[in-house]
C-alpha cells in the first residue's frame, strides 16, 4: 500500500467465504484499499477534498460576455474560452446542456454570440449551422429570460423583451404572498442584483456590438415567451398581466417609489456580499452581483468591484489551450461524502486524515445570521453551506451529510464536537417543513404559484420540501439513534410516502434522478428500520427492475423530460453505487441483483482505484442545468463496495457520539 493507510475492519470468521460472489471477497477487499487510498492521495493539505464540479458550455459563452462588459476581454482569455466552446458544438449546429443530451435553444444562443465575441465570423461553417439550429429550435423570439436580459444590457434587444424585474418588488412585507424571501435562496441571488439593471437599464459596451437581427425565426413575435395562456383563468395570465402592467409603469416618469426600492435592492446585495466569496457564491448571482455593480456606477476596478471579479475568476480552470469554467464549488460537499467513504471503508477513526478532515468542517460551521432566519426567527444558526465560504446560505443537505461524517471520527476535543453537533442537529429539526420533509436552504419555501412569473424559467423558484433531502436528514437522525416512532421521523416518513411514485422509486432533485432518489430514501429508511414496509419492498422492486443487463444502473437526464425513462440509461459508476446502496439498504445482502452490481463496480475501477464516468449525474434545476461532480464517481461508489463488505461481514460501526431526541429534549428543557 503506497500511501501506508491499508484500510482495516471487522469480520466474522466465515464472512471471507461466504456471498453471491465467494471468488469475488478478494478483489473487493483489493477495490475499497484501492479506492481508499485514491480518495486519500486527493485530500487538500488543509484536510478538505475537492472536486471539479463541470456544467454546460453557456458559463464559458456568458464568461466571455462578461469580460467584454467589464473590459478584461484579454485575446489569450477569450481564444482559449472560445476553444472550449467552439469544441463542444454538435453535429446538428447546437450544443447541448448534459453530456449526450440534443441541443438547447439558450445555450446555442450563448455560444453563438460568445463566438462571434471572440472573433468568428457570422458566415462561418460552424455559425451558419449553429444559426441554422437555432431556427429549428424556435429562434431568439423563444429563449428564456435570462438569455434575453444580458442581451438587452449591450442593447442587442430591446427591454421590452425582458420581463419586467421591477426593484419595488424589495418593498413587498414578508407577510405578503409575494416577496423575496419566498422566492428560493438562489432566486433572491440571481434576481435582486437585476432589479437593479432592470431599473437603471444599462448600456453596457462591447466592440462592434452584438447583432442578433438573424437569429430570430420570425422577427414579428419577438415576445412569444411573454404570450397568453389559452384559458383565460391561469396564474400563468395573472403574471404576464403584472408584467404589461409593470412594463407600462416603466414609461411613467414619476416613480415614488423607485428610489427608496432601489435603496433598499442595494443594500440587500451589499450586506450579502460580506461573509461570503461572492454573492451566494455561485456562478449567475456573482456576474449579475458584478453587473449591477457597474450600473450602480463603480467602475472594474473599484476595490468592492474588483473583490467580486476576483472571486469570481477562482472558477476558472485553465488547461491547455482552453479555459473552462465552475458554476461554484464544492468542498465541504465533497469532505463530508468523501470522509462518509472512508470511515465505511475501514478506516481507523482517529486516523488523521479523518480528524484533520473533522477539524476543518468544524472551523467551517456557520454560526451567523442568514437568509433562513427571516422563516425560522428564534432559531440559533448551526448548519454547513456547499462552498468554503457563503455564511448566508447553509443548507439541509450538507448539514446533514457533515453531521453524519463528523460522528463516526474520534475527535480530541470531545465536548467541542457535541457542541457542533448538538447545533447542527438544532438547526436541521427546525428547518423541518410543515408538510414533513426538508428543503435545500429555506423553510416552508412552496408557494407554487411564483413559478409561473415570467422570470421563473429558471425552473427552481422554489424550495419546496424533496424526497431526497428529507431522507438524507431521517439518515443523519436515524444514525444518531432516533426511532420511527418519534414525530419528527414519522412526519418525514408520511412526506415520503405522498411524495413515492406508483411504480415505486422517488425523484431525485438533486441528482439524476429516480436511482438517486430511491437510493437515498432506502438508505434512510434502513437507519429507522423500516425497510420491511411494503411500500420499501415496491422500491427495491422497481431498482431490480431497472437493472442494466451488465449489473450497473444508470439512468439519463432524459428523465427528467419524460417519466418513461425512469432509471433507463447506461451504467455509470456513481448511479450503480447509488442503485446498490438502495439495494443493500433494503434487500437481503444474498439478493443476486446485489452481486451483480457489486460486480459491475469491481470490473470498472481502474488501476489507480478510481472510476470514469462522462455522464453529468448531478442536478441543479431539473430541465435548465445540470452538473457533473468528478468526485461521485470515485467515493459513491467506494462506499457502496465498503457498505457491501460490512453488510455481509456484520462489522460493527464505530460511533463517537450519539444525541438522542430525549438528550436534545433535555438540553432544550
Amino acid at each position: 500500500m503506497s500511501l501506508g493507510t491499508r484500510v482495516q475492519y471487522e469480520e466474522s470468521g466465515s464472512a471471507r467465504s461466504s456471498g453471491v460472489f465467494p471468488v469475488l471477497a478478494e478483489r473487493l477487499s483489493e477495490a475499497i484499499d484501492r479506492g481508499a487510498n485514491y480518495l486519500l492521495s486527493l485530500q487538500a493539505s488543509e484536510g478538505y477534498w475537492l472536486g471539479e464540479l463541470e456544467a454546460d458550455t453557456t458559463l464559458e459563452s456568458d464568461y466571455i460576455f462578461y469580460l467584454h462588459v467589464i473590459g478584461k476581454a484579454r485575446p489569450d482569455r477569450i481564444a482559449k474560452l472560445a476553444n472550449y466552446v467552439r469544441r463542444r458544438q454538435l453535429e446538428d449546429g447546437g450544443w447541448n446542456i448534459y453530456f449526450g443530451g440534443p441541443s438547447e435553444l439558450n445555450a446555442t444562443i450563448k455560444a453563438y454570440v460568445a463566438l462571434r465575441l471572440a472573433g468568428d465570423s457570422g458566415d462561418s461553417e460552424a455559425l451558419l449551422r449553429a444559426r441554422a439550429r437555432i431556427h429549428e429550435l424556435g429562434g431568439l423570439e423563444a429563449s428564456n429570460s435570462y438569455t434575453r436580459l444580458y442581451l438587452a444590457l449591450v442593447g442587442a434587444v430591446g427591454w421590452d423583451m425582458v420581463p419586467a424585474v421591477p426593484p419595488e418588488l424589495m418593498l413587498l412585507p414578508n407577510w405578503f404572498a409575494i416577496n423575496i424571501y419566498e422566492m428560493s435562496s438562489w432566486t433572491r441571488g440571481i434576481v435582486i442584483p437585476l432589479t437593479i439593471l432592470y431599473a437603471h437599464k444599462p448600456r453596457f459596451n462591447v466592440p462592434d456590438g452584438i447583432s442578433v437581427e438573424t437569429l430570430y425565426r420570425d422577427p414579428l413575435r419577438k415576445a412569444l415567451g411573454l404570450e397568453w395562456d389559452k384559458q383565460l383563468f391561469t396564474w400563468r395570465n395573472f403574471f404576464v398581466a403584472l408584467d404589461r402592467g409593470f412594463k407600462l409603469y416603466e414609461r411613467v416618469p414619476w416613480k415614488p417609489l423607485r428610489q427608496r426600492a432601489l435603496r433598499q435592492a442595494r443594500a440587500w446585495m451589499l450586506e450579502h456580499l460580506e461573509r461570503t466569496e461572492g454573492l451566494a457564491a455561485i456562478y449567475p448571482a456573482m456576474m449579475n452581483s458584478i453587473f449591477a455593480l457597474l450600473a450602480l456606477g463603480h467602475s472594474p476596478d473599484d476595490p468592492l468591484t474588483a473583490r467580486e471579479i476576483g472571486e469570481f475568476s477562482r472558477f476558472e480552470i485553465e488547461q491547455g489551450d482552453t479555459i473552462r469554467v465552475q458554476p461554484c464549488v464544492s468542498p465541504v460537499w465533497d469532505t463530508a461524502i468523501a470522509m462518509v467513504a472512508l470511515e465505511e471503508a475501514g478506516l481507523p477513526p482517529d486516523h488523521p486524515a479523518l480528524v484533520q478532515a473533522a477539524g476543518w468542517l468544524l472551523e467551517n460551521q456557520i454560526v451567523g445570521s442568514g437568509d433562513w432566519m427571516i422563516k425560522t426567527p428564534g432559531v440559533m444558526p448551526g448548519g454547513w453551506a456547499f462552498e468554503f465560504r457563503n455564511d448566508f446560505y447553509p443548507d439541509v443537505d450538507d448539514t446533514a451529510f457533515v453531521l453524519m461524517a463528523l460522528q463516526r471520527v474520534d475527535f480530541p476535543d470531545k465536548a467541542r464536537m457535541e457542541a457542533a453537533t448538538r447545533r447542527g442537529l438544532e438547526w436541521l429539526l427546525a428547518m423541518q417543513n410543515r408538510d414533513g420533509g426538508w428543503g435545500a436552504f429555506d423553510h416552508n419555501n412552496d408557494r407554487h404559484f411564483l413559478c409561473h412569473i415570467p422570470f421563473a424559467d429558471h425552473n427552481a423558484m422554489i424550495d419546496p420540501s424533496t424526497a431526497d433531502v428529507t431522507a438524507r436528514v431521517m439518515e443523519c437522525l436515524g444514525r444518531h439513534g432516533w426511532p420511527a416512532s418519534h414525530p419528527v421521523i414519522r412526519r418525514a416518513v408520511q412526506f415520503l410516502l405522498k411524495d413515492q411514485t406508483a411504480e415505486g422509486p422517488w425523484f431525485g432533485r438533486w441528482g439524476v434522478n429516480y436511482v438517486y432518489g430511491t437510493s437515498g430514501v432506502l438508505r434512510a429508511l434502513e437507519t429507522v428500520a423500516l425497510t420491511a414496509q411494503q411500500y420499501c419492498q415496491r422500491a427495491v422492486e422497481w431498482l431490480r427492475a431497472v437493472q442494466n443487463p451488465d449489473g450497473g444502473f444508470g439512468e439519463s437526464i432524459a428523465s427528467y423530460y419524460d417519466p418513461a425513462l425512469k432509471g433507463k440509461g447506461a451504467s455509470t459508476a456513481s448511479q450503480t453505487a447509488w442503485g446498490l446502496i438502495g439495494l443493500l439498504a433494503a434487500s437481503d445482502s444474498e439478493d443476486p441483483a446485489i452481486g451483480r452490481a457489486v460486480l459491475h463496480l469491481v470490473e470498472q475501477q481502474e488501476a489507480n482505484g478510481s472510476w470514469s464516468e462522462q455522464e453529468f449525474t448531478g442536478t441543479g434545476f431539473p430541465c435548465v442545468f445540470y452538473l457533473k461532480y468528478h468526485l461521485y464517481r470515485n467515493y459513491f461508489p467506494l462506499y457502496a463496495l465498503a457498505r457491501y463488505r460490512n453488510t455481509k461481514n456484520r462489522t460493527a460501526q464505530f460511533c463517537g457520539l450519539q444525541l438522542r431526541p430525549e438528550q436534545l429534549e433535555r438540553q432544550n428543557a
